[in-house]
């Protein structure tokens, strides 16, 4: 019995390193933005193109991911901060919309939130590790990229930086 309690522990802790990010940066100037139009969990149209003269930051997540689940407070308190100058919009990777509506209630979600549809996270990835933060500023720049969760202070620098 204790073999099979190490085994899956084992198995946990390895799904965890392999399926969220582990913290790489990648901070670099990388072009433009793409636009583009997703579907908001409420059904509404999210376009990137509908925030233009604002700072944005794409956050791409799933609603089983750890360090996903701990970025959402700090998301929060950035969208209440910088309301009108910061757009966060909260990209789910690949789960129901009914899922993930449960997670933005019990999150309190303040932002944006949309359900991929497989083109995005292409441009913008490719995604092989989650979370996924894309920072784009006021003319539709990508400033940085970001693999692996973020303190709020470093976002809140970014954000100071380009706004």
């Amino acid at each position: 019995m204790r073999k099979i309690a190490v085994f899956v522990v084992a198995c946990y802790v390895l799904l965890l390193s392999f399926g969220c990010g582990n913290g790489q940066a990648e901070r670099t100037t990388m072009g433009k933005a793409t636009d583009f139009e997703l579907r908001g969990i409420n059904g509404n149209t999210v376009r990137l193109s509908d925030h233009s003269g604002k700072v944005i930051i794409l956050n791409f997540f799933a609603t089983w991911c750890p360090p996903c689940r701990m970025e959402m407070p700090d998301f929060n308190e950035i969208s209440e901060t910088y309301k009108g100058e910061v757009e966060i919009i909260a990209i789910n990777l690949n789960e129901p919309v009914q899922k993930v509506k449960e997670f933005a209630n019990e999150f309190g979600i303040l932002f944006t939130i949309a359900s991929d549809d497989g083109n995005v996270s292409n441009t913008y990835g490719p995604i092989r590790a989650i979370p996924v933060s894309v920072v784009i500023d006021k003319d539709f720049n990508i400033a940085k990229k970001y693999i692996g969760a973020r303190s709020k202070e470093i976002f809140v620098a970014d954000i100071e930086e380009l706004k």
